[in-house]
């Protein structure tokens, strides 16, 4: 080899052991930046207390978090849930420019089922929590019954709100803020649900911040002293942080306090025996029959703890708001929404198809769910019918009175099941157990007045309802 070309030859192996030198230094750069990236999950721009309830202060801490909790604003419909914008014409009082599709159009049946009580007049898809405040206060329910302060529990960020009401004492201020009329209540508060209703200002730990909540995990683990806050575990509390709002509730008494009904269990059919043989509650009187009935809310808390994936100690916040990498940092997705929207991070974590695969078995799951749904709401309109048949016929009140207590049963079982928003999937067996009670609750009400019409009443033929677009 020549002096020249060995000059050659040890340059170019000097510039790419440069090279490979440097490139490996920008590796050990980046990964000593992640790396302490990750040591800092967020740098404190500004101090935050138990007072701070504005999500913007919180963001300039936590950035990555709130510019997902900003994107709840996001409106896309999953073949069986969810919300498409829908034009509206705002007016002076009303500032929305969309609003959510009206479920009483897409099946008209549940006017009946709810006839005589404000859900029969305004019953929407459910939106993101960006909207939790704004569509309650300018829901047509509003105008047809007046609403406690109780309401806003589940739609606004409260824990400020029952401080300052009970003076520092939150268990006072819930109890004052209840009894209080809707918009009188509204003053105390300015956000929807946001970071201090589910976090430690200090410590950023999960913390439970409903006292009804707490009340109702009481009264279901018979622990008078129990305290979720100190005595769950974290997987819980990514659970329970959910389950404050999205649960079954009802308003107990004049004061309108807000009440879990666990005492019996978390089972649909568990709640009713509360209802019907621990408390005279009932929601309304039924303006076609006459029943005593009841209004299941949104039992998600209570289906999800039917269902696999609890039973696999699986928490709503591991689907809903699934861990994601950002840089160095792991957090979770404050976009909250529905699985379907983001299978990948959502899903395949744990199941390990692909995405086709895994929305084709939700939406089996869930199509299932509604063909029996149908079935089940096409059982009860017939029994509606069959009492008004009765009632036309001249029986007495003491004949209906059977076939209404046999109404009320099949009505909120069915409810607690069209009422609970996964459309069946947190818990299929469990939602098509309840259906299949409230089918023969409407037979029994059928047979009690087998006696009193003169023949079986016809079936009656409801209008089609609008299938969901795929």
């Amino acid at each position: 080899m020549t002096t020249k070309r060995l000059i050659v030859v040890l340059a170019t192996t000097a510039v790419l052991a440069a090279l490979l030198a440097l490139g490996i230094t920008a590796m050990l750069v980046n990964i000593f930046e992640r790396k302490t990236e990750a040591k800092n999950p967020f740098y404190r721009v500004v101090a935050l207390d138990d007072n701070t309830t504005d999500p913007a202060i919180w963001g300039k801490n936590f950035p990555l978090q709130y510019d997902d909790y900003k994107r709840t604003v996001d409106q896309v419909r999953t073949r069986y849930g969810g919300s498409e914008a829908v034009p509206h014409t705002p007016t002076q009082a009303d500032p929305r420019s969309v609003v959510a599709q009206q479920k009483l159009e897409e099946d008209p049946r549940l006017k009946t089922m709810w006839a005589g009580y404000a859900f029969s007049k305004d019953f929407r898809e459910e939106r993101g929590h960006a909207y939790m405040l704004i569509d309650q206060m300018f829901t047509e329910r509003q105008k047809v019954a007046k609403q406690p302060g109780t309401c806003l529990n589940c739609h606004a960020s409260m824990w400020v709100a029952y401080k300052k009401a009970g003076n520092g004492d939150i268990w006072k201020g819930f109890d004052a803020i209840n009894h209080m009329p809707y918009f009188e209540a509204r003053k105390l508060v300015q956000h929807p649900v946001s970071c201090i209703d589910c976090h430690d200002p200090t410590t950023m730990a999960l913390r439970v911040t409903r006292p009804a909540f707490i009340e109702g995990l009481r009264n279901l683990r018979k622990q008078p002293d129990y305290d979720p806050n100190t005595m769950a575990t974290r997987q819980e509390m990514r659970a329970y942080v959910c389950g404050q709002c999205h649960v079954e509730y009802y308003f107990k008494g004049p004061e309108k306090r807000l009440t879990y009904p666990w005492n019996r269990g978390l089972t649909g059919d568990a709640i009713l025996s509360y209802y019907d043989e621990e408390t005279t509650h009932s929601d309304f009187t039924h303006a076609e029959t006459g029943a005593k009935v009841l209004k299941a809310q949104h039992p998600e808390f209570e289906m999800y703890n039917q269902g696999i994936h609890a039973r696999s100690g699986v928490a709503c916040a591991d689907c809903h708001m699934p861990y994601k990498r950002e840089g160095g940092l792991k957090i979770s997705d404050h976009h909250v929404r529905s699985p379907l929207l983001n299978i990948n991070r959502a899903c395949q974590g744990c199941h390990r198809w692909d995405e086709a695969e895994l929305r084709a078995r939700v939406e089996t799951i869930q199509t299932r769910h509604v063909q029996m749904r149908d079935t089940t709401m096409d059982a009860l309109m017939a029994l509606i019918a069959d009492i008004k048949s009765a009632a036309a016929a001249g029986a007495s009140e003491a004949q209906l009175d059977e076939a209404r207590k046999y109404q009320r049963k099949a009505q909120f079982l069915l409810d607690f099941v069209e009422a609970e928003n996964s459309t069946g999937f947190h818990a299929p067996q469990e939602a098509a157990r309840l259906m299949t009670l409230s089918i023969d609750y409407t037979r029994r009400g059928e047979i009690a007045l087998r006696n009193v019409l003169p023949g079986p009443a016809a079936l009656p033929q409801p209008e089609t309802p609008k299938k969901p677009t795929v």
